[in-house]
């Protein structure tokens, strides 16, 4: 059995352009400029995670604490390369960002997730049982009237309320 070392750390803005290639090669997530992925490992570094296995960047989440609800942490992108697939290195890696001081006041996590996106289903169902908090949705971007037919109904899916894992661990 092969042993893997596994690192889970603040984005860095070196990490920026390795972030977008990582993106790029997960479909079918949207990808975003290398610029936005900079700002993701700038701006958003305290509530983003990037997750190396062996020195290899092998996932990433943006997330940022919505600026009118900061009991709310929303996850922007989830992304896990194919080699680190079935290791629960999403759940690990959304675990380690809910378990950061800048997250103290977060009891709810907010996403929006395509129908057929069913890995993503399935992290924040597995988030929602592990936190035992609901797990609500809704659609947030319809297809027609704010994608113009071009890209499938986002559904704005809410996990919470929940204790926060970093006032736990104080």
């Amino acid at each position: 059995m092969e042993v893997f070392e596994m690192n889970l750390r603040t984005p860095t803005p070196e990490d920026g352009i390795r972030v977008n290639k990582l993106i790029a090669a997960c479909p079918p997530l949207d990808t975003n400029s290398a610029y936005c992925n900079l700002l993701q490992c700038t701006h958003f570094a305290q509530t983003s995670v990037a997750a190396e296995i062996s020195g290899e960047l092998a996932g990433f989440i943006s997330g940022y604490i919505l600026p009118e609800q900061p009991e709310t942490l929303f996850v922007w992108q989830v992304a896990v390369g194919e080699s680190a697939r079935g290791m629960g290195l999403a759940t690990r890696m959304l675990e380690d960002i809910l378990s950061r001081d800048a997250c103290k006041s977060v009891n709810y996590i907010d996403t929006t997730i395509t129908e057929s996106n069913r890995a993503s289903w399935a992290l924040f169902e597995r988030m929602a049982q592990r936190l035992e908090a609901p797990l609500n949705h809704s659609v947030m971007f319809d297809k027609d009237k704010h994608f113009n037919g071009e890209h499938d109904s986002e559904m704005l899916v809410r996990v919470g309320p929940f204790s926060s894992l970093a006032a736990r661990s104080a």
